[in-house]
């Protein structure tokens, strides 16, 4: 208990009841001088100073209003919230909640006490329980199908009026549109979408997107301040705010999170799994199958059944899809009946030239004419010993000459010509402006180059255009044992160009940075670069030419991966052309960037940017020049037809049960009708039952 009394300090001990204050007059009873004396002795002990003075009377310690305000005031900011329907959801929000110190309730058909008590929320088995405990706001977490089944079930009679209902669904429209036919006008209604989940916010909730729309809130200052404080537990994470109607919530989500979920889910019917070259696209996708196999098939079912924007975004993608097939093929088509007339020309052709022809393994007719050249001009065995090996022993920079000087050959050529090596380009565009910015020697003329006589010959041509670059060159005016190395997206194509084409005197290295101007412009540190030494003469001076030219990228932080063609074609195949595929019927589909993109989404639209730059003929060439290419758009074909199969199953399989259930009332209601059938006279007609039962007896 306190006292107030103006009394000079230090004060006297006082021996009143706690129950009484000190009286601020002197008793009426006490003589006037002796008070005149008391007054005199203080003044002078003490000057003329007094004031108020807070005496506790009960207690030795002064009192802490500032502590007391500060917790009066978090009291009244704490929340009483109900959850229902505690799944994996609504466990992973009730674990911030009680953080933030709110009293969180639980109600689920399924028993969760036991993750309850772990958590420290009160779970009721019994709606009736839950909602006399008079929650301030109740929070629906339920899968969007069971909702209104959930909601139906609720004893609102026994809630206070006035209760804030709030839902977290993927889908707006809906939510809002059953609580505003559902609960009494005087219930508020916030719409909500957090959009994350316990994978995608495992990390916090930093930046992450929260959608709100206040459907229907009383203007009363206490239910505006409720709701505002139910909003502050999610932009106390440090969630980015987004409020937007419902409408606009669904037209956005259907063109990302419908088409995340979708995409996510068609790769897990893929089946696809790591591999030792996985590039930054195809992690992504990986991370995207992971972040989306974990949510129910409901929950992915729910936005599409949902959403009423959601069908045209699947035409789309389907469209988008075939759109892609169709380009595909329709090249394919136009190569083949460019080999079909052609050859027949090369039939006239070739008798006047009385030139011969033979067939390489991969069934491409090779003239022989350059052979014989090459033939003439290599007559004599090279000693390689004797030439090259102190020359190369006496340097560790290399001239290499880039063939096909486009954006992927400059993107190489910086961090070459930035090592020390000396380097020469060629290519049948004209780059002489490009190359002298980067300190390259740009040659127009492929004889000039070659008699420059490189070290390396680096192949960064198309893959379409590699066989017909190759057969061009004029190899003749090579240094012999030059080293030839590509770059190509495919090894087991080049690979055998390779061999086929070039004398046996040169070196052959296949090789494939898997990153390009994009995804390696920060720098190539940990990614991979894979190579096959297909053909290195076991002279010192040409592995160590070899290993030189490998020492390019290691110095540069890739993360080296020797194996050989066939294996990389394999691997690539179930990766490099899947990511690009999905980049590529993404782009048809024309995604956007949207104001409440998930971690998801965003994968997304990363993975177009990344492979929209690239050229058609860079991935018709992974199509084309990868036998295993072909088996993987299949997959994809049949894993998108089956995710489709199981969304109009499942929607046929609910229409059913309607129907069948519609007819069963209908039966039920004719064997039981509301007015009884009535005899000419006016007399009741008994039920078949009841005929039945006089006619026994």
């Amino acid at each position: 208990m306190l006292s107030f009394s103006l009394h000079p300090s230090p004060p006297k001990p006082s021996f009143l009841s706690p129950l009484h204050h000190a009286p601020l007059s002197p008793p009426s009873t006490l003589p006037l001088n002796h008070d005149r004396h008391r007054h005199s002795h203080r003044h002078r002990q003490y000057g003329h100073r007094r004031r108020l003075q807070i005496k506790s009377l009960d207690a030795a310690q002064p009192y802490d209003y500032e502590s007391k305000i500060s917790d009066h005031l978090q009291k009244l900011s704490k929340l009483k919230i109900a959850i229902i329907g505690f799944g994996n959801f609504g466990q992973f929000l009730a674990k911030t909640l009680v953080r933030q110190g709110h009293t969180v309730l639980a109600h689920s058909r399924s028993d969760y006490t036991a993750a309850a008590d772990s958590l420290g929320v009160s779970f009721f088995s019994d709606p009736h329980d839950l909602c006399e405990q008079h929650p301030d706001v109740v929070l629906v977490c339920t899968s969007i199908i069971s909702t209104k089944q959930a909601l139906l079930a609720l004893p609102l009679q026994r809630l206070k009026r006035s209760t804030l209902f709030v839902d977290v669904l993927s889908v707006k429209e809906f939510p809002k549109t059953l609580f505003l036919r559902t609960l009494p006008a005087d219930f508020d209604i916030v719409c909500a979408h957090p959009m994350f989940g316990p994978e995608s916010g495992k990390h916090g909730w930093s930046g992450l997107p929260f959608v709100y729309d206040r459907v229907r809130i009383g203007s009363d200052e206490s239910r505006v301040s409720r709701c505002e404080r139910f909003l502050d537990i999610f932009e106390r994470e440090g969630c980015r705010m987004v409020e937007m109607s419902c409408a606009e919530h669904d037209l956005y989500a259907a063109g990302s999170q419908f088409i995340t979920h979708t995409v996510g889910r068609v790769l897990e019917k893929l089946g696809l799994d790591s591999t030792p070259i996985n590039t930054k696209g195809y992690e992504s996708l990986l991370n995207l199958v992971e972040n989306t196999a974990g949510d129910s098939f409901d929950l992915y079912y729910g936005l599409f059944m949902y959403n009423k924007n959601a069908m045209e975004q699947l035409e789309r993608l389907d469209l988008a899809f075939e759109s892609l097939r169709k380009q595909l093929f329709g090249n394919l088509h136009e190569i083949l009946r460019k080999q079909l007339f052609g050859n027949v020309e090369k039939v006239h052709v070739l008798p006047e030239n009385s030139v011969g022809t033979k067939h390489s393994q991969n069934g491409a007719a090779l003239a022989m004419v350059s052979e014989t050249m090459r033939s003439q001009d290599a007559v004599q065995l090279y000693d390689h010993k004797a030439q090259f090996s102190i020359h190369f022993n006496q340097r560790s920079t290399l001239k290499i000459a880039i063939v096909g000087f486009g954006n992927f050959g400059q993107f190489l050529a910086e961090t070459l010509v930035r090592q020390g090596h000396r380097v020469l380009a060629y290519s049948r565009s004209n780059y002489t402006e490009v190359a002298q910015k980067l300190g390259v020697s740009f040659f127009s003329n492929a004889d000039d180059l070659c008699e420059e006589h490189p070290e390396v010959v680096l192949l960064c041509t198309s893959i379409i255009s590699t066989e017909q670059i190759l057969s061009s060159l004029p190899v003749q005016r090579l240094k012999r044992s030059t080293l030839f190395v590509d770059v190509l997206s495919v090894k087991e194509f080049p690979r055998n160009l390779f061999i086929q084409n070039l004398p046996l005197e040169f070196d052959v290295l296949c090789t494939h940075p898997m990153f390009g101007p994009e995804s390696g412009k920060n720098g190539w540190k940990g990614l991979p670069f894979v190579y096959d030494k297909v053909r290195v003469g076991s002279d010192e001076s040409r592995v160590s030419r070899c290993d030189r030219f490998l020492d390019i990228f290691a110095r540069e932080g890739c993360r080296m991966v020797e194996m050989s063609c066939a294996e990389h074609d394999r691997h690539a195949a179930g990766s490099q052309f899947i990511t690009h595929t999905m980049g590529r019927i993404l782009e048809k589909l024309e995604v956007e960037s949207t104001p409440i993109n998930t971690k998801g989404y965003e994968t997304l639209l990363n993975l177009v940017e990344n492979t929209a730059g690239d050229s058609f003929d860079l991935y018709y060439g992974l199509f084309m020049y990868n036998k295993n290419a072909m088996e993987q758009l299949e997959k994809l074909d049949l894993a998108f037809e089956s995710l489709k199969k199981q969304l109009f199953g499942q929607l046929h399989g609910i229409i059913r049960k309607q129907l069948f259930e519609n007819s069963e009332n209908f039966r039920v209601s004719q064997d039981r009708p509301m007015l009884p059938n009535l005899h000419k006279n006016g007399a009741a007609l008994a039920s078949p039952s009841e005929t039945l039962k006089v006619q026994k007896n």
